[in-house]
C-alpha cells in the first residue's frame, strides 16, 4: 500500500482516502467499535471510516473497558445491546435465508427474530484479526450480558483477493455494520451508503496496486495477464 501523507481524518494514505465522498448516515441504532491496539491494517481497515460515516458511532482502541458505559462514554445497559458473536454458530444452517440472526445464551435462535431485532439499542463490533477479536471478547466480560447476533451475508466480503478473510461469512467491520444496521432498522440505504464508500476505497487500492505493478496502461495490463496465463498452463506454477 502507498506511503506518504495521510488524511488527518481517516488516517489513510491520501491515495485511498474517500472522506470527501462519504455520505453521512444517520443511524438510530448506536454502534460501538472496539479495535485491538495491535490491528495494523491501517491502509485497508474500515473501523475508522465506519465510525466517521455513521453519525451514531464510537470507535475505541484498547484491550478492555470495565463496562459498556465506560467504553461508550455514556450510560448504557448491555442487555439492550447486541454483540456480533464470534462463536461457531452456523446461521446458514440455523435459519437459512436470514442475514442477521439473534441467538440466546445457548446459541439457539430466539423465537421471534423481528421483535428481538427491534429491541436492540446498539451493536458492538470487534475489530482486528480473528485472534485479536477473540482477545477483545474475553477481556471484556460485560459483552456476555449483551444479546448475540451472527451474520449470514448473501455474498462474501468485497475485499475479494485484496485481503483474505478467515471464513466465508467474515466481513469487514464496515460491511458488518452496514448489514446489521440495515436489517435492525429495516433501512437498506444504510448498507448501500456504507458499501459505496468501501467500494470506492477498494477501487483506489486496486488502482494503486496496478500502478505499482506497471501502470494502468491497457497494453501493460494485457501483457501481464498473458504472462500469468502462461505461468499456470497445465496447472503447474
Amino acid at each position: 500500500m502507498p506511503s506518504g501523507a495521510e488524511c488527518p481524518r481517516c488516517l489513510k494514505p491520501r491515495a485511498l482516502c474517500v472522506c470527501d465522498e462519504m455520505m453521512p448516515v444517520h443511524n438510530r441504532t448506536a454502534v460501538l467499535i472496539l479495535q485491538h491496539p495491535q490491528e495494523q491494517d491501517r491502509a485497508l481497515g474500515t473501523a475508522r471510516p465506519t465510525s466517521l460515516q455513521l453519525k451514531n458511532a464510537v470507535l475505541r482502541i484498547g484491550l478492555s473497558w470495565p463496562s459498556l458505559a465506560a467504553a461508550l462514554g455514556r450510560p448504557a445497559d448491555p442487555k439492550q445491546w447486541a454483540v456480533v458473536y464470534l462463536g461457531s454458530a452456523a446461521p446458514a444452517e440455523l435459519a437459512p435465508g436470514r442475514e442477521v440472526l439473534v441467538l440466546d445464551r445457548k446459541g439457539k435462535p430466539v423465537p421471534d427474530q423481528e421483535a428481538a431485532l427491534k429491541e436492540i439499542e446498539g451493536i458492538v463490533l470487534l475489530d482486528g484479526t480473528w485472534s485479536q477479536a477473540k482477545t477483545l471478547w474475553w477481556r471484556n466480560p460485560w459483552v456476555l450480558k449483551a444479546r448475540r447476533i451472527v451474520l449470514n451475508p448473501s455474498r462474501p466480503s468485497r475485499y475479494g483477493l485484496i485481503r483474505r478473510e478467515p471464513r466465508r461469512d467474515s466481513l469487514s467491520t464496515l460491511e458488518a455494520a452496514g448489514l446489521a444496521l440495515a436489517r435492525i432498522e429495516g433501512n437498506p440505504e444504510i448498507e448501500t451508503a456504507l458499501v459505496e464508500s468501501f467500494e470506492r476505497m477498494l477501487a483506489r487500492a486496486r488502482s494503486v496496486a496496478l500502478d505499482a505493478e506497471g501502470g494502468n496502461d491497457r497494453r501493460t495490463r494485457k501483457a501481464r495477464h498473458l504472462r500469468r496465463r502462461r505461468a499456470y498452463v497445465g496447472g503447474r506454477p
